[in-house]
């Protein structure tokens, strides 16, 4: 199953590596990524391979979420077929 994780906050040392790790952790490959500094703020977009995580999905996005709020960031994951229909025009 693949799927969106989105990161957003206050840029500063570490966004990055900390989401990654994570992620490993957990054995989610990354597939593509995208991110950049809008003026002081980090955006980052991850399309991930979730196939083989440890958990399930919803224990690996609200772990996400969690470690978002610890660090002062925005951090979803979401199914990448959820996340299509949402923004479909």
């Amino acid at each position: 199953m693949r799927a969106i994780v989105t990161v957003l906050g206050k840029d500063r040392v570490g966004i990055m590596s900390t989401v990654c790790a994570l992620l490993a952790q957990h054995n989610v490959n990354i597939l593509d990524i995208s991110q950049t500094i809008l003026q002081d703020y980090f955006t980052m977009v991850m399309l991930v391979d979730a196939n083989q995580c440890d958990l399930p999905f919803a224990e690996l996005a609200a772990l996400l979420e969690q470690e978002g709020k610890e660090r002062d960031l925005s951090i979803r994951a979401q199914r990448e077929d959820i996340f299509n229909a949402m923004h479909r025009i």
